[in-house]
């Protein structure tokens, strides 16, 4: 049985794990935005730096969550509510934030 205090401490345990899981765990794979140290956060503009921040977010979840039975399973509890989503774009906010810093924020 789950108590209001153990799931919000999940919710967060998740959320920090997210934000901080190494990036390059995250792309490493990326061909697009790999250079010669593995990782870049370079993109052309904020629609494909916020496509990145996406794809680090769900990333970081299947590396941290590596059973995929688990990982399914529990998304009908996630996805109908409306907090877990609300920490979701959190992350994926984070994400486009350092994205967009490494990007100067796509100024000219």
């Amino acid at each position: 049985m789950t108590t209001p205090l153990s799931t919000g401490l999940t919710r967060m345990m998740l959320c920090a794990c997210l934000l901080f899981l190494p990036l390059q765990l995250a792309v490493a794979d990326d061909d697009e935005n790999t250079d010669a140290q593995g990782l870049s956060l370079i993109t052309d503009n904020p629609d494909e730096g916020f496509a990145l921040a996406v794809t680090l977010a769900r990333r970081s979840v299947t590396t941290i969550q590596t059973d995929r039975d688990v990982l399914f399973s529990e998304r009908p509890v996630y996805a109908g509510s409306a907090e877990d989503l609300i920490a979701a774009s959190a992350v994926i906010a984070a994400y486009f934030d350092t994205i967009a810093a490494a990007n100067d924020y796509w100024r000219d």
